[in-house]
């Protein structure tokens, strides 16, 4: 991390954040420190974050997801993302060809590459890469949905790598080491030594 913000766990505000994550993961994530200054910020951005993944499909939720990280290469969110497809969606073939770079369904590969152009550029989307995810079978709801995730994800992406967290070295080893390897797209995880 470039902040050191652990001597603030013993405030109120931040200890309360803190048990919060702990409770929802079974530890304190590398990345709850990014948002001990401010935790309000985190509740913010649990409550837009939430409201966007129940509006949608979990699957494609994550799909959009790992996406977006992986266009401003992100491996927290990567890796993040990708234990969800796996665990929540049940879907490690998907993880396996994401990170593989080949195999998804053609809506599959549309909605990574089009969340991964919103949330790296967002001005250059045009109606023709809207009439694609159309003429896979998305409605404008569903589009609009994917946008909300991927613009979601770029807002926490630059968070967690602009103040520098690492990916937690509990949610690396629930990778092999090579599909681990696959998803380092960007800062690498947390050394466990450290």
């Amino acid at each position: 991390m470039f902040i050191d913000e652990g001597r603030r766990a013993e405030e109120a505000d931040v200890a309360e954040y803190y048990a919060g994550e702990r409770e929802v993961w079974g530890f304190v994530p590398n990345y709850a420190a990014c948002f001990a200054p401010r935790p309000q910020v985190a509740h913010a951005w649990r409550g837009l974050n939430g409201t966007i993944r129940s509006g949608m499909d979990r699957r494609r939720y994550e799909i959009a997801s790992i996406g977006a990280a992986r266009a401003v290469r992100s491996t927290y969110c990567t890796a993040a993302h990708s234990t969800a497809l796996r665990d929540v969606c049940g879907d490690e073939e998907a993880v396996r060809a994401i990170a593989g770079g080949a195999g998804l369904s053609p809506v599959d590969e549309a909605v990574l590459r089009f969340a991964g152009k919103v949330a790296t550029d967002a001005a250059s989307i045009e109606q023709t890469d809207v009439d694609e995810l159309r003429a896979l079978g998305l409605s404008d709801a569903d589009v609009a949905d994917v946008v909300y995730a991927a613009a979601a994800r770029a807002f926490f992406t630059a968070v967690l790598d602009g103040l520098g967290a690492r990916l937690d070295e509990q949610t690396a080893a629930v990778f092999d080491p090579e599909l681990r390897d696959a998803m380092v797209v960007g800062r690498p995880p947390a050394d466990p030594a450290a």
